[in-house]
């Protein structure tokens, strides 16, 4: 944990604070850092509460639906971790792009950077709820709807309290990884301020400080949304 984690982040903290205190708050503080992490962060919190819904409905049918060709898309549900992000920028590019041949042209806007942080964050809410959702009683709903509640009600009041934990730690490690997202959005991204981009250019023109105090934040916001998932989790266990 020291040599892998403990000891590459205190470096990052400490090139970030290598020329004071001043220089950070400098660094974080300009008018393209700021738009960059508002952009980052109501982007990635879009991202989540998409992720979600759709996360949580896609769970929904791979659990309790029977069809040809479940196997297969359960498998594709995961191509995401393994797939390099950089080719699905690549490939989302080609779809998107000036030459798209679905007549959709998302390349360099925001829109193109919403797309292809779903696409890499789309396997967390999915992998979070779908074990929760086997290990459903369904005899509970059964019992529900005996007494006479509707589909709808039966959902509300036992269906998704139980699933509420983990829909919303898949929804927190979607906003986790969409805020440090980097390789699909390298190509798409084009001239939208996103804090990876600013950090990769922030070490290109030789300002490692810059760039490691922008990294700074951005590990504050993960640790911060990975407390609130132990915190609910323990609420959730609870």
């Amino acid at each position: 944990m020291s040599v892998i984690v403990l000891i590459p982040l205190a470096a990052i903290v400490a090139k970030a604070f290598s020329q004071g205190v001043g220089a950070f708050f400098d660094s974080v503080t300009t008018s393209e850092v700021l738009t960059s992490l508002a952009v980052t962060l109501v982007v990635s919190l879009v991202v989540a509460a998409i992720g979600a819904v759709m996360g949580t409905l896609v769970a929904w049918v791979l659990v309790r639906d029977q069809f040809p060709g479940k196997r297969l898309l359960n498998s594709v549900i995961d191509l995401p971790f393994a797939l390099p992000t950089i080719v699905a920028g690549l490939t989302l590019i080609a779809l998107y792009g000036p030459r798209s041949p679905l007549g959709v042209h998302l390349a360099f806007t925001r829109g193109a950077v919403l797309v292809a942080l779903l696409f890499v964050t789309l396997p967390f809410v999915v992998r979070a709820v779908q074990p929760v959702l086997i290990e459903l009683d369904k005899e509970v709903e059964e019992a529900a709807m005996s007494l006479g509640a509707s589909n709808m009600t039966t959902l509300r009041k036992v269906v998704l309290p139980a699933l509420r934990p983990a829909i919303v730690a898949g929804g927190a490690l979607a906003f986790a990884r969409a805020i440090g997202e980097f390789g699909a959005l390298v190509l798409i991204a084009g001239k939208v301020q996103i804090a990876s981009i600013i950090i990769f250019a922030d070490v290109e023109n030789d300002s490692p400080q810059a760039a490691a105090s922008l990294s700074v934040v951005l590990l504050v916001v993960a640790l911060l949304v990975l407390l609130l998932i132990r915190r609910l989790g323990a609420r959730g266990a609870h």
